[in-house]
């Protein structure tokens, strides 16, 4: 019988989908991968996964209990917690149903699941942390912490030691808006009933330091989801703040993607199961009758967004731009709360855009014509991102999109709304000089003026796209040589 894994991802679509790609390649390895979901992510796993034989799905009941008392309210946090004691609870059922003999040799847990440690622990079963999202976030965010930033003069330029000159600290990376709706938890913490809480909420101020480095130091290793050629001096940083093993096994996107360098990619071989007002053939055929490199494609993903105030800016941009667009926007757009993308039993069935009760540009697409695409729910940003005539990404710069969009060659203007997103989109800008900020001041509301000045700034600029293409080359030649080398490395670790 083949040696078990655990992976389990943080509560989203961007913490699954990278470990469902890492369930892969540890089953590659004739070993058997574990995912461990709460049961409100099971429609995002495809059936190919499930028919793997190496890989099992448990899923964890992501019910929520009613409020203690009558009368009272369950918030989101309460929410929370109580997802947390279940996948808590679950994950001892698991551990404790099985002989010693045949429990994981490890779990994967993902840095903001850290609280399930204790969990593990109780089963002797060694863990290691994984990093969802890049090195640069997770190296910049406890560097930055460590600058004294409180005492930064407004014109002053603070190099971080031990990291690239080019992503010196100033000013502007520490003028951030405070989020639309409460964040997730990060770093984890027991939930009240089962520990001692939470230990924060959101993102750590600047001077804080980020708790999920103490976490990574508390495992056996770390995972990052990223490779050595994109990000080296950032994986090398984190490792001596560790003093751990440490590889860098990404970026975990689909097997498909890499198979289609220079070629368009289907979203619907390798994510399903999606609702939208748009089918991917009638995304491809607006595509196909825009010039080469003139699209703007405009994206927030699904768990973060502008306000709702921002909303009417961006519409007013795309309208008086000349720019071909295709415009995503998300159901409950600019609502406070959390996401809650859209899931159907049928692919490609149609969804109205009112349904979630959140923001929508009505009038927009009468106006713009033909030169706009607005997509209300899912979109295929896959075959977006590889078609030719897309020139540019206004994106919030989540990890996933980040490494998506740089491996075929698309600059961006970045909007980052939260968390790890600014570090990535000081990596865009300042170090990879692929990108361009949304604005100088991220604390005030983004205006039309912002945005129509870089969307021009961005789609004039041949200089910038010669080296997004540039460093799209590291992704043309297949899933990189260095990660498959640091996932054998990690399977040579375990089995010691």
């Amino acid at each position: 019988m083949s040696a078990e894994i655990f992976v389990v991802p943080f509560f989203g679509q961007g913490h699954l989908f990278p470990c469902m790609e890492l369930c892969k390649h540890i089953s590659s390895r004739n070993f058997k991968a574990s995912l461990i979901i709460s049961s409100d992510l099971a429609s995002s796993v495809p059936s190919s996964l499930r028919d793997n034989p190496l890989v099992q799905i448990h899923e964890v009941s992501s019910s929520v209990m009613p409020p203690s008392e009558p009368g009272s309210q369950s918030y989101p946090l309460h929410q929370h917690h109580r997802l947390h004691t279940q996948m808590a609870l679950g994950i001892e059922k698991l551990l404790s149903e099985s002989p010693s003999s045949s429990r994981p040799i490890c779990a994967i847990l993902d840095v903001m699941m850290d609280w399930l440690s204790d969990s593990f622990q109780k089963f002797q079963v060694p863990t290691v942390a994984f990093f969802t999202s890049g090195a640069a976030s997770a190296a910049l965010e406890y560097a930055i912490g460590k600058a004294n930033p409180e005492d930064l003069k407004p014109s002053e330029i603070r190099l971080l030691p031990g990291l690239p000159d080019d992503v010196a600290l100033t000013a502007s990376d520490l003028k951030r808006r405070p989020p639309n709706h409460p964040p997730p938890l990060v770093g984890g913490g027991p939930p009240p009933d089962v520990g001692a809480g939470p230990r924060m909420r959101g993102p750590p101020k600047p001077g804080d330091h980020p708790p999920f480095l103490e976490h990574a130091r508390k495992t056996n290793a770390t995972m990052i989801n990223t490779c050595d050629d994109l990000e080296r001096p950032f994986i090398e940083y984190i490792a001596k703040q560790t003093g751990k093993p440490i590889w860098g096994v990404g970026p975990l996107l689909p097997e498909h993607y890499w198979k289609s360098a220079g070629s368009i990619i289907h979203d619907r071989l390798v994510r399903t199961n999606r609702r939208s007002n748009a089918t991917e053939d009638e995304v491809i055929q607006w595509l196909d009758s825009k010039p080469r490199g003139s699209v703007l494609y405009v994206s927030f993903g699904t768990e973060v967004g502008p306000t709702m105030e921002e909303y009417p800016q961006l519409a007013a941009a795309l309208e008086s731009s000349d720019r071909p667009f295709i415009w995503v926007i998300q159901p409950n757009a600019g609502k406070p709360g959390p996401p809650r993308p859209l899931v159907s039993k049928q692919p490609g069935s149609h969804v109205e855009e009112e349904e979630g009760g959140g923001y929508f540009p009505h009038g927009l697409d009468s106006r713009v014509g033909a030169r706009g695409l607005i997509i209300c729910g899912w979109a295929p940003q896959l075959l977006i991102l590889s078609h030719p005539s897309t020139g540019g990404f206004l994106s919030h710069c989540g990890w996933n999109s980040t490494v998506e969009a740089i491996g075929r060659g698309v600059p961006f203007l970045v909007w980052p709304i939260r968390g790890d997103q600014y570090y990535d989109a000081k990596l865009v800008v300042d170090h990879f000089k692929v990108g361009y900020m949304i604005s100088d001041d991220l604390s005030q509301m983004v205006k039309k003026d912002n945005i129509v000045k870089g969307i021009e700034r961005l789609m004039n600029d041949k200089d910038m796209k010669s080296r997004a293409d540039s460093l799209s080359t590291m992704f043309q030649n297949g899933f990189p040589r260095s990660s498959e080398a640091a996932l054998d490395a990690f399977i040579r670790y375990i089995n010691q």
